[in-house]
């Protein structure tokens, strides 16, 4: 749901417990490219270089705290455990405890859109936030948002082991149990050349274990490797 209101952008800045000191910024990282093409008097840019900068920020603040608080960790295993934290799986679900979607701006034709390039669009309005509130205050606010809303699933991320290569273990754990080898396959490919969506499904046999999407080809096959582990779990 698109909304456009300084009242219920108050609300989402009540729900992260952040004030913008400039609202502009909140604006433009919630406004996705394809809101402009329906209103050309927008105001604001889209969120896709504030993206690009949370993305560089997130992966920072993460860091910081892994770093300082596994100091007998060595280098591969905290750099896996970070790609668990910031992936876009991870990302995504952040974007619905957020319920982030409600304050997007977008085009009609995506607001109607309920797959996985919608999901994609809120795992990048995440690192857009992010790169907002640090245009906004500085780094530290940005780690203050991290503190509270990514670093939580960190417990996560080491119980269910999620910072494994999740391609290489599902390998290993299908191997074991049905002595076959997962094999991905792209269902469908969502959107222009320039911003291609890929969804991938993993399947063992002619069971299908999962399903991911990305911007490339091997990230959504990472997100449907994760997406199978869970499931894995769960059963």
């Amino acid at each position: 749901m698109m909304i456009d209101s300084d009242l219920s952008l108050k609300q989402l800045e009540k729900r992260i417990s952040y004030i913008f000191l400039n609202n502009s910024l909140l604006k433009e990282a919630l406004t996705h490219r394809s809101y402009l093409n329906e209103n050309p008097d927008w105001a604001f840019n889209h969120n896709e270089r504030l993206e690009f900068l949370g993305d560089a920020v997130l992966e920072l603040g993460v860091t910081r705290n892994l770093f300082r608080d596994y100091p007998n960790d060595d280098e591969g295993k905290l750099t896996s455990i970070r790609a668990a934290l910031v992936n876009s799986l991870m990302l995504a679900t952040i974007a619905d405890e957020l319920d982030l979607e409600r304050y997007l701006f977008l085009s009609k034709g995506e607001s109607k859109d309920r797959g996985r390039a919608r999901s994609f669009i809120m795992t990048n309005a995440v690192e857009a936030l992010i790169g907002a509130i640090y245009l906004d205050r500085g780094v530290e606010s940005a780690f203050d948002f991290i503190d509270a809303f990514v670093m939580p699933h960190l417990p996560r991320v080491l119980e269910k082991r999620l910072y494994k290569d999740a391609k290489s273990l599902l390998q290993e754990i299908i191997q074991n149990k049905n002595k076959q080898t997962p094999q991905y396959e792209v269902t469908r490919e969502i959107g222009p050349d320039h911003d291609k969506v890929f969804v991938v499904a993993v399947f063992a046999g002619d069971n299908k274990l999962g399903e991911g999407s990305g911007p490339s080809k091997q990230e959504a096959e990472t997100e449907a490797a994760q997406k199978a582990l869970e499931k894995l779990q769960v059963e």
